[in-house]
């Protein structure tokens, strides 16, 4: 399978290193109602995918965090 249509998940601690930010500053993040960070709750983890991540940076959606 061409890994291009494949994208994995990451997690919660992964993707603060991808934003470079703490993984509480995202978690709380996530917990604003009025945020919209692009996360996926699987079971009890956050689950994130990079390209989403930057679609929502590039929106200009995670300057108003």
């Amino acid at each position: 399978m061409d890994m291009n249509l494949q994208e994995n998940y990451i997690n919660l601690e992964e993707a603060a290193v991808y934003l470079g930010i703490k993984p509480a500053t995202l978690r709380s993040w996530i917990k604003d109602p009025d945020n919209e960070v692009p996360a996926h709750k699987v079971g009890r983890m956050w689950k994130f995918k990079r390209s989403e991540i930057d679609e929502w940076i590039n929106s200009g959606k995670s300057a108003i965090v």
